[in-house]
């Protein structure tokens, strides 16, 4: 069931460092002025630089956020994709919030190792109900000849509240068993915020042989603690410019953040 995961990151406990591209074309807080292959680049660069196992690409300046997405955001970040393309030199993965289909399109057109999302659960949210479709989403991947691109499953969605009672490590668990994602992702309640470190041990426990990763809120003094549970982690707003979420990657704290996940490794 890992075996994607297994073969994109290796045996490392993966830290991927988020691209947050720009608000693209169509959407609200889209500004013309703004070169959006050239803040992209600057922060692959950052990331590359500061040795990060991998990097994700997102559009999480796409508010207010929808399910399906306009096809011009998933078009422009694969134009923006395609033209770094040439400069990456670590697995990348995408994530078009919050809409699984285009996700995979979009990973799929620019020949992502992985892609990240909402695949499975239901929520009440801040777009409102919120009913994902893990088994459309998995057969498009491989109707589109991709069955090797790892799909990363967030199950605690950011923004929403699960309409699901079951306890988190049930719903990961039984999400593994029906719906066979290469990761499972733990949360927390927003961009930014942590998840609950009892929530990711709670995880774990019940996954032992399933790759369970911090997906938000991973900061320079908590990421050591993180990996001595998690099996990696992603890791976008604490590595921006005074840690802000809408700010460009500030390399000094970016090789900071990775120079303690190397001494926490060893």
């Amino acid at each position: 069931m890992t075996q994607n995961f297994d073969r994109v990151f290796g045996n490392t406990k993966p830290v991927i460092g988020m691209v947050h591209i720009g608000a693209l074309p169509g959407t609200p807080l889209f500004e013309p002025s703004i070169d959006l292959l050239a803040t992209a680049r600057a922060d692959l660069v950052a990331l590359q630089g500061a040795g990060f196992d991998a990097v994700m690409f997102g559009n999480e300046n796409d508010r207010p956020y929808e399910f399906q997405v306009d096809m011009a955001s998933t078009a422009t970040m694969a134009a923006i994709i395609g033209q770094l393309k040439p400069e990456i030199q670590v697995p990348f993965g995408v994530n078009v919030l919050w809409d699984p289909m285009s996700s995979v399109a979009l990973g799929v057109a620019t020949g992502a190792a992985f892609v990240r999302e909402i695949f499975t659960g239901t929520y009440a949210s801040d777009m409102g109900p919120w009913t994902p479709d893990a088994g459309k989403a998995m057969r498009y991947r491989d109707r589109l000849n991709r069955p090797d691109m790892a799909m990363l499953y967030n199950v605690s969605a950011e923004f929403a509240h699960s309409l699901d009672q079951r306890p988190l490590p049930d719903r990961a668990r039984s999400a593994v068993f029906s719906s066979i994602p290469d990761a499972v992702l733990v949360s927390g309640q927003i961009t930014g915020e942590a998840a609950a470190m009892s929530d990711l041990e709670a995880v774990k426990a019940v996954l032992p042989d399933v790759a369970v990763m911090a997906n938000t809120g991973v900061k320079h003094e908590t990421v050591a603690d993180v990996l001595a549970v998690a099996d990696g982690c992603i890791v976008g707003s604490s590595l921006k410019v005074d840690g802000d979420t809408w700010n460009p990657v500030d390399p000094d704290r970016a090789r900071d953040f990775m120079a303690r996940v190397r001494k926490a490794r060893a």
